[in-house]
This record gives structure tokens, sequence and C-alpha cells, in this order.
């Protein structure tokens, strides 16, 4: 019994955490999912990854979108791969004239999605009715 259990964990685990719209949102998410990520036991270069893309795509939802924004991290596995999805979920875009929701720090934007495509698997962007989802998988390899 306790293996089957194990073995449904393994097979999908899920983490939801609501973003608050402010720069320090940032690190303090990425601490908690560190603790999510020990707690799945994923390959340490695995783990690093995701809390990059996290951290980039975090970013991406309070400097320019709207809130309320959301972060959900799901693991699965199937046909031997162990998948991670990171998912950042907003309300939009902030700002119609290009400018950013928050201020970001001089010198320190314009890279995010390209990390995030460097590190994943696949990765895109879903608009629907309730805004923006931005999705990444990455692969246990």
């Amino acid at each position: 019994m306790t293996a089957q259990l194990d073995a449904a964990v393994r097979e999908a685990s899920e983490h939801v955490c609501p973003l608050p719209h402010i720069p320090e949102a940032v690190s303090v998410v990425r601490r908690r999912m560190r603790t999510v990520l020990a707690d799945w036991n994923l390959a340490p270069d695995l783990a690093e990854n995701a809390l990059l893309v996290i951290s980039e795509l975090i970013t991406n939802a309070v400097v320019h979108a709207l809130p309320p924004a959301a972060l959900r991290l799901s693991r699965a596995g199937a046909d031997g791969r162990d998948t991670l999805r990171v998912e950042v979920t907003d309300a939009g875009p902030a700002a119609t004239d290009g400018r950013p929701a928050v201020e970001p720090c001089a010198g320190e934007h314009g890279r995010g999605i390209g990390i995030v495509t460097a590190l994943s698997a696949e990765c895109g962007t879903q608009v629907h009715p309730g805004g923006t989802t931005r999705w990444a998988e990455l692969l246990a390899v």
C-alpha cells in the first residue's frame, strides 16, 4: 500500500501560490518554492533551473501585468520522464503605453523570456478571458 501511495505522489504533485503585486514577491516566493522543490526531491540542477524560471516568470507578472497573479507549480511523471511545469497567471497587460506597472531595477530587465526559453524543454503563453498564463516545462534527465 505504501509503495502505491509513493508512486501516486511521484506521478503528480502540485503547489499553487498567490503572488503579491510587489517587487519583493519574487524573493519571498522563490524561497517558498525552494522548499517545495526540495520536498519533491528534484535533482539539484533541475531545482536551480526551475527557481530561475520561476523568478523570471514572477518578475514578468509583477512588472508588466495587472494583479491578481498566481504561480502554479506541478510535477508529473509519465513514460519514465519527470516533468516540472511552471505557470504564472496574471490579469493581463498593465499598461497600453508600454510602461511597466512596477519599475524594474535599471539594467536588469529584458532578458527574462530568453532565459526561460533557454532553460525549458517547452514554454509559451496562453491568453484567456481571465488574463494571461505564461508557462514553461522542464524535464528531469
